[in-house]
């Protein structure tokens, strides 16, 4: 399987910036479409962006176009979300996830995910 852990996440106030790194296993990773998803309390994890295999293409949900940056750096098994413009309802636990090579939009389509890292942003 591919084992991928999230880390950056923390407390910052509206406006401020964040990034968020996934650190994958094993030395397939380019053969993976990823993706960051978000989920608050109560809720339905929700798309963010999502990233080609190569990094070629990338798309980002309307709701953070423009703020955040979805990244990959292959030679090392990271993909990233740079989180620039925080606004207070970006708050949510944030989840890396890989899919076999298509990139997605959809959670249920992905395969592999991690732990998640929380993100909160104050007012």
């Amino acid at each position: 399987q591919v084992q991928l852990v999230e880390s950056g996440g923390g407390l910052v106030q509206a406006g401020g910036s964040l990034r968020l790194s996934c650190a994958a296993s094993g030395r397939t990773f380019s053969n993976y479409a990823m993706g960051w998803f978000r989920q608050a309390p109560g809720k339905e994890r929700d798309f963010v962006a999502t990233i080609s295999r190569s990094g070629n293409y990338t798309y980002h949900s309307d709701s953070v176009k423009g703020r955040f940056t979805i990244s990959r750096d292959n030679a090392k098994n990271t993909v990233y979300l740079q989180m620039n413009s925080l606004k207070p309802e970006d708050t949510a636990v944030y989840f890396c996830a890989a899919r076999s090579r298509i990139v997605s939009v959809t959670p249920d389509e992905y395969t592999y995910w991690g732990q998640g890292t929380q993100v909160t942003v104050s007012s």
